[in-house]
């Protein structure tokens, strides 16, 4: 299967707690990061996730929204801090590289945002990403 998700951290499965529908999956990330993804207990069991269990964490470019710093006050917890290796504008919507311990992302955001916020090439940045929009896939 050839997928359009090019944000692909590989990581191991540290915890599972499941619920009616859902489960939360932890994953410590290759470069050391944790990483909560909420999935459903179908898929936990579909993909035969244990703790211990090699994967990879997804995440579409849309989902990933940066800061130049860590953000306290919301639920998100997963916050990767990283610096920006490049920055393509459009008139709407600019890609931006991050790079992260242990791989890199890209997130999508608004022309008006990364302007607005000043980022460019050396900038440090903090990706956030809710836990919904983490999926997970077997390494």
């Amino acid at each position: 299967m050839t997928l359009s998700i090019r944000n692909q951290l590989p990581g191991t499965v540290t915890a599972i707690t499941p619920g009616e529908a859902m489960a939360t999956v932890k994953v410590r990330l290759d470069g050391g990061q944790v990483i909560t993804a909420a999935i459903t207990r179908e898929a936990v069991a579909d993909l035969g996730l244990t703790e211990g269990s090699a994967v990879r964490t997804l995440v579409k470019s849309t989902e990933i929204a940066l800061s130049t710093s860590p953000v306290g006050g919301l639920s998100i917890r997963n916050q990767l801090p990283g610096t920006v290796t490049a920055v393509t504008s459009g008139p709407a919507m600019t890609s931006v590289k991050v790079s992260v311990e242990g791989g890199g992302l890209t997130a999508a955001i608004t022309t008006d945002a990364a302007t607005d916020i000043g980022l460019r090439t050396g900038a440090a940045v903090v990706a956030v990403i809710k836990s919904t929009e983490v999926s997970l896939a077997t390494a």
